[in-house]
Order: structure tokens, then C-alpha cells, then sequence
């Protein structure tokens, strides 16, 4: 299989509401927020892992159209393809957008192979950097701290308070999605495939607590080819 063409979606993400992706290892410390966003360990810069990105178009297109998996017979070995509720697409077809797109869940012979897109970590935009450095230096923080609790409806009173770091709303990063078209691929398709995940999340949100109002993106981007 040739690759003929790489499609690009560059641009930048926007933060409607704050948002937040947490790190690995978030050990609270005297004094500090219950839960950390995911930071840069040279920098301590936040950004927006591309696995979470890819992730959450997927999972939004998988709530959409559906997922299958595969299921073998144990007798007879014969192969069929079953509604999938707790796992990504599998079922590896060439006709799953998904599968194509995405690649497909625990499948090692697809025939959807390769996988067709690559989204890459999204950095802070140089004017989101800039606008955090020209403020005053007491506040001059890429983050926040937003308290939260929860409500004794009986008392009425406000209980176990907890304190999340989030992203500021406004803050914004860098886009960047690679779209592989090899021969005989439908690239209009793929392409609107893509489009409509971005859509989706836009629609829901990205990261956790979004039922809580986090995590409300818009994507701005340009979209350019580079024939092979």
C-alpha cells in the first residue's frame, strides 16, 4: 500500500471554560491543589496530550455510528463481528471509518491497517505565553485553582471541599492532525470523518468533569494537502 498524500489540520485549540487533563502521580502536596493538570516537566507548561484528543474523537464517533469486535467460535473458529458497549472498534474492515482512521482495538491483522491519523500534543500558542507573561507577577499563572464541595441537601451545608487545577477559559494551544491517505483510499471521507470528530468534541468536551461544565473546546484550523 502506497502512501499518496498527507492532509493537514493546523491551527489552534481554544479553551471556552477551563479545562482539565490530569498527570500521572498527582501526590497532593501541603498546600496545593487536589488534582494537577498534566504539565511539561522542563517547562511545568500545561498542554493537551494528543492521546486525549484522539481519544475523545473516537469515542464520540464510536457513540455516533457504533463499535463492533470480533468474535471467534471456539469450536468451529468462525469469525463474526459483534456490537461492542465496553471497547473501541476492533473489527479491523476496510469499510470502518473508524478502524481506518483511528486503527483498530486489539487487532493486529486488520485489514483497515495502517492507522490514518496522527495527532500530535498541543502546545501553548506564543500569544497565550505572551498574555500570561504581561500580566502582574502575582498572577501571572498559566492555571487556576477552582474550589468545588459537595452539598449535605439535608443541612444544607457544603461539605469535603476539593480543589482542582484547571486551564484557564481563553487559554489557547497548537492544533496539529495529520491525515494519511494511501491508494484506494476514499479521501473525501476521511476526511470529512476527521472534521466530524472535531465537531463532536466541540460538542461535548475534553478531559474530566465535563458534565460540570470543563472542558468546552472550539477548534480553529486551516486545512492543506502535501502530495507525495
Amino acid at each position: 500500500m502506497k502512501l499518496k498524500k498527507i492532509i493537514s489540520f493546523d491551527g489552534t485549540v481554544e479553551c471556552v471554560t477551563g479545562i482539565a487533563i490530569k498527570g500521572a502521580g498527582n501526590d497532593m502536596g501541603i498546600g496545593g491543589a487536589d488534582s494537577e493538570v498534566i504539565k511539561n516537566p522542563l517547562t511545568n507548561e500545561p498542554y493537551l496530550p494528543g492521546s486525549s484528543l484522539k481519544g475523545k474523537m473516537r469515542s464520540q464517533l464510536e457513540h455516533k455510528y457504533g463499535a463492533k469486535k470480533i468474535q471467534r467460535d471456539r469450536a468451529t473458529r468462525a469469525v463474526s463481528y459483534v456490537v461492542s458497549e465496553d471497547q473501541p472498534c476492533g473489527c479491523g474492515k476496510k469499510d470502518c471509518l473508524t478502524c481506518t482512521v483511528f486503527g483498530a482495538h486489539f487487532n493486529t491483522t486488520a485489514e483497515s491497517s495502517p492507522t490514518r491519523i496522527i495527532v500530535r500534543d498541543c502546545t501553548m500558542t506564543e500569544d497565550f505565553r505572551k498574555q500570561i507573561q504581561a500580566l502582574p507577577f502575582e498572577r501571572g499563572s498559566y492555571l487556576e485553582v477552582k474550589g468545588e464541595n459537595i452539598i449535605d441537601r439535608k443541612q444544607g451545608l457544603a461539605k469535603s471541599p476539593r480543589f482542582m487545577e484547571r486551564v484557564p477559559a481563553g487559554a489557547t494551544f497548537e492544533l496539529h492532525i495529520k491525515l494519511q491517505i494511501f491508494e484506494g483510499d476514499d479521501e473525501q471521507k476521511l476526511r470529512d470523518y476527521v472534521e466530524e470528530g472535531l465537531r463532536l468534541v466541540e460538542s461535548s468536551y475534553l478531559g474530566g468533569s465535563g458534565t460540570r461544565g470543563y472542558g468546552q473546546v472550539k477548534f480553529h484550523y486551516d486545512v492543506t494537502e502535501d502530495v507525495l
